[in-house]
Parts: structure tokens; sequence; C-alpha cells
């Protein structure tokens, strides 16, 4: 083979390479031309990453939102108060708040509307001691009360209670605990503490010994916590938030299908999940609270408008707002998922 022969075969390979690596290299950029963009939805939380929104918290692993075309993002809070804070601050398209502080915000003026009915159950409650002989809302008087945090529903729901007994919080004495607030009640540092379901379970598997509870339900029993958004965004953005919920209905239907794989991936995600065990009796009540007799007419995040009426009238009584309330201006349930029937046998 001449010096020039071998030119012409050189050139030759070099283009038959280099032909092959442009049709390899076609396919891949077709198909990060034609790659589905996601919407990214942020929703702003009243906690920070802890087993009871696991649900939330395991989209790597599952893909819920994913699956819809949904990016989401978690802003973590302390309170429902804080999350409308990070959402009012457009740190957030989404807040996971309670119905008091999402009464609260209405009432200063701000425009929210409520699309998705989170926990149609209401679980907060007033824990305390047995040896405190705190039994009915009356004798929460002169007493020192944990809370959340000054923005959290354990606060909001305390009032409903102190409202009871003909009290506000000028007859009690606040204290902020943080969401761990079981370990001031146990060493003294508070007579009764204002929690949820969920905090009374963590605190009894931790030794928290004799207790009385008052649950606010026997007095109030509305939604524990909605989804809400912005105005603007509910009128701008339906479709988007149409796919948000129902990713969101998936990933709740998960856990309730599923709670032993949820209290699992919960020890990876979730800063409290470190037993199984204890995870799972947390995941059983956020599922058992997350339906209702609405929502098994009418689908998870159904909304009882009627039920919320009346509570936006017993905030305005106890003296929480200012303002009168009208639920069909403020909660829509035009975005929820459509109700699947099962077929008939």
């Amino acid at each position: 083979m001449t010096y020039y022969t071998a030119i012409t075969w050189m050139r030759r390979i070099s283009g038959i390479a280099l032909s092959c690596a442009m049709t390899l290299a076609v396919p891949t950029l077709s198909w990060a031309q034609t790659a589905p963009k996601l919407d990214k939805v942020v929703v702003a939380g009243w906690s920070k990453p802890i087993t009871e929104i696991t649900n939330l918290l395991v989209e790597e692993d599952k893909g819920f939102f994913k699956a819809r075309g949904i990016e989401l993002g978690y802003v973590p809070g302390a309170g429902g108060g804080d999350a409308l804070r990070n959402l009012l601050s457009g740190q957030a398209d989404v807040a996971f708040t309670d119905p008091g502080s999402f009464f609260t915000a209405l009432d200063k003026g701000e425009k929210l509307r409520a699309i998705y009915d989170i926990y149609p159950q209401n679980v907060f409650n007033v824990v305390s001691l047995k040896s405190q002989n705190i039994l009915k809302p009356a004798d929460l008087k002169g007493k020192r009360i944990g809370v959340y945090s000054l923005s959290s529903g354990t606060r909001q729901n305390l009032q409903v209670l102190l409202h009871q007994a003909g009290l506000t919080e000028a007859d009690v004495t606040l204290v902020v605990t943080g969401l761990l607030n079981f370990a001031p009640l146990m060493q003294g540092q508070v007579d009764a503490t204002a929690a949820t379901d969920t905090g009374l379970l963590v605190g009894r598997q931790k030794g928290l010994g004799g207790v009385n509870v008052m649950e606010i339900k026997n007095h109030l029993n509305i939604s524990s916590d909605f989804f809400v958004v912005r105005e603007d965004t509910y009128q701008q953005k339906k479709e988007v938030l149409k796919r948000f919920l129902r990713a969101y209905q998936d990933s709740a239907q998960w856990m309730m299908q599923s709670p032993e794989e949820a209290a699992k991936l919960a020890v990876k995600h979730a800063i409290d999940g470190q037993n199984v065990s204890i995870n799972l009796d947390i995941i059983r009540l956020r599922n058992e609270a997350s339906v209702s007799a609405t929502t098994d007419q009418r689908g998870l995040g159904a909304f009882d408008m009627v039920s919320l009426q009346k509570g936006a009238k017993a905030y305005k009584a106890f003296g929480v707002i200012q303002r009168d309330i009208k639920i069909n201006d403020v909660v829509s349930q035009d975005l929820l998922p459509p109700v699947t029937k099962p077929a008939k046998k």
C-alpha cells in the first residue's frame, strides 16, 4: 500500500467514524429536546421534615409528583402561621396550614384560597400530668401552658379550649416549647401542653406516664390542616395546581395502602424517624385523620363546608378574628381530583 493510498483509507475510516458518532448523538439530542418540563411547586410546611408527612418526603423514591409533571419543593416552618408567611413572602406556592392561621390571615385582609382538606379530623389536644389535676378547661387558669410556637395550630386550638371556660390567653402563661413539647411537661417546666395526637403518641413512647387529655374536637371538630394558595395563584395556575393535588392524593393513598413501607422510608427521610415501630403508629394516626364521612363520599381532600362555616363563626365568637368569613368565598373544591367510583359487580 502506497503512502497516498494509506492516507485515503485513513480519511475514509475517519469519515465513517464521524458519521457513526453523529448518528448515535442524534437520538440523545432529540430525547433531551423532547423531555417534558416539570412545573415546580414549593410547599411551605408547618414543620420540619417529620414522620407524619412522610408522603411528601419520599419523592426521590416514589416519584408521585414527577409522574404528574410536578417538581416538588419543601420549605420547613414552625407552625401554620409560619407556613402562611413563607407563602405570602413568595418563598412557596402552597401553604400546609391550619384553619385558625388561615382565618387569622384572612381577617388581616390577605387574599387566600383553601383548595384541599389535608386532615378533616381535629387532631389537637391539651395534655397535663395527672398530678396537676387539670380535668376541664377552667382548670387551666393561672397555668403555664406549652405551645409549639406562637404561630402554630397548637396555640389557635388552645384559644378554643380557653374560650369554653370564659378564659383568654391573659389568664394563662404561654411557653414556647418547640415541636417536641412533651419534654418540658415531663420536666415540670409547664403545667400542661397543647399538642397533637402524634405528639402525645411520641410522648407516651418516651415515658410520659399518666396524663389527662382534653381533645379539642369535643369542643370544635373542624379540620386540622389545609392546602392554601394566594388568590392570584389560584386564578392563574389552576392546571398546575390540579396536577399537584392529584399527585398529593396519590401519595396519601400510597401511605394508606402501604403504611409499613412508609414507616421504613421515614427512617431515611424524617428527622424524627429513627424507630420504624413508632413511625408506623404515627403514620396510621395521620392516615385516620385524612379521612371522614365527607371524603368517603367525595374523595380525599373534600371539604365539609358547613362544618368550616361553623368553625369560622366560632373563631369570631372567641375573639380570635374580628371579621365575618364566608367560607364559600375563600374555599374552593374545583381543583380536587375527580372521584373514581368503584366498578359495579
